[in-house]
């Protein structure tokens, strides 16, 4: 299958979950989450939930990094290059949903992807070697490159990785991890 099947197949799968499935699954992601030896670091990146495009509940990951006392960093997508600008979310980050219902920080203070030490990657499809597929912009590859080769790059997933290995492209960044509501996957 190639990724624009793929993706196809994964966003209908995603429209058929209801409100209160993608909840108990979000949940037992963050649950799965919880088991990991991740949380002895300061900087750690988040996506906002896409409620429109059904994506897992990042609420409860929030929850937890806030009740570590972590630096959260949120993105602000710049769809003119396909860049994210990085922001630590403070007690007075305005969060404003975009052209595209992406929630994200007005402004802040800037953070440089150099700086975050853990990256949990929304996506749409995983492989067992840690290949996924997002949205096709690029967006996370490019920033994900910017980033430390120490940086743990940690995908979330409603569902478990396809059995075939995807075709890559040069600039496709592999994940370190994929946690799904049933399985921690290492790559």
């Amino acid at each position: 299958m190639q990724k624009a099947e793929l993706r196809k197949k994964y966003k209908q799968l995603r429209s058929e979950l209801s409100a209160s499935k993608i909840d108990d699954r979000s949940l037992s992601i963050a649950n799965q989450l919880l088991q990991l030896n991740i949380w002895n670091f300061s900087f750690y990146h988040l996506f906002l939930t896409i409620e429109e495009q059904k994506e897992i509940n990042t609420d409860y990951i929030l929850n937890i990094l806030s009740g570590k006392d972590k630096n959260i960093i949120l993105s602000k997508s710049n769809f003119e290059d396909c860049s994210m600008q990085h922001y630590l979310l403070t007690d007075n980050t305005v969060i404003k949903k975009n052209a595209y219902d992406i929630p994200e920080p007005v402004e802040g203070i800037p953070i440089s992807a150099s700086q975050i030490n853990v990256v949990f990657v929304p996506l749409l499809a995983f492989d067992k070697q840690g290949n996924r597929i997002g949205y096709g912009k690029g967006f996370y590859d490019r920033f994900l490159s910017e980033c430390t080769p120490e940086t743990l790059k940690i995908g979330l997933s409603f569902f478990e990785a396809e059995t075939k290995v995807f075709e890559t492209f040069k600039s496709d960044v592999k994940l370190d991890y994929c946690v799904t509501p049933q399985k921690v996957y290492r790559f």
